[in-house]
């Protein structure tokens, strides 16, 4: 874990080096601040599940922002050869990688406590639903970032790394949404591979071990083809 964290460090300070962090998390803070307010006056009580539904739409576009340059750049740069010749595994390059992201989406993700906690004070709020939701917000980010990542190993292309991840992101979210017009002996399949599904059901404040087992799936198969993508590219380079 030694290798995977310096490549942590490495990433994350990058991040707030430059201003792709500032610009990410403001962005996000200010456009689920409208969804937040738009919601809450239309219902007028104390809630925000019709909040925690937007934001996987909000994720399909800012997933794939966070990790587009993470390997792209470094193939576009020619700086993967020299990463690889630091005693690094590719799991620790990939694992470094994924959880600085991971780290910028959770600090984002952070600021928006100040929601609930002003919504609180105006009324209600069951605690439990709001931290069942956050927890799924946090494991949706998670299956979108690696997503994204895998979509970074792929090509030198930044913009192309985010066309491609945003597509696939977008197309697991939208399954749930296409239920009604799937045959019905595929229903159960895709109604197991849609991400929104799940993360609704933890927006519900119910927090099923089925669920948490998607999301740390879909994590660990992305990653894990991250992981074989970079060492295909770096035989193909040699």
């Amino acid at each position: 874990m030694n290798g995977a964290w310096a490549v942590f460090r490495r990433e994350f300070g990058a991040y707030f080096g430059q201003p792709v962090a500032y610009v990410v998390i403001v962005a996000y803070l200010l456009i689920c601040g409208w969804f937040l307010n738009a919601t809450l006056f239309l219902e007028g009580q104390a809630t925000l599940r019709n909040f925690f539904a937007m934001v996987p739409l909000i994720l399909v576009f800012f997933a794939p922002a966070l990790t587009m340059r993470l390997l792209a750049e470094e193939w576009k740069n020619g700086t993967m050869e020299l990463l690889v010749t630091f005693p690094l595994r590719d799991i620790d390059v990939v694992l470094g990688k994924f959880l600085a992201a991971f780290a910028v989406l959770a600090v984002a993700q952070g600021l928006t406590l100040m929601y609930p906690l002003t919504i609180g004070s105006l009324g209600n709020l069951d605690g439990g639903q709001v931290a069942s939701a956050y927890l799924g917000t946090l494991l949706l980010g998670g299956a979108l970032l690696a997503v994204g990542l895998w979509a970074s190993a792929l090509t030198r292309s930044q913009i192309v790394a985010f066309i491609v991840a945003f597509f696939i992101c977008f197309g697991l979210n939208m399954l749930g949404k296409i239920l009604p017009l799937v045959p019905g002996a595929l229903v159960p399949l895709v109604e197991l591979l849609a991400l929104d599904t799940h993360f609704n059901n933890m927006v519900k404040g119910v927090v099923d071990s089925r669920d948490v087992l998607y999301f740390l799936s879909v994590i660990a198969f992305c990653l894990m083809g991250t992981v074989t993508t970079l060492e295909g590219r770096k035989w193909g380079a040699g």
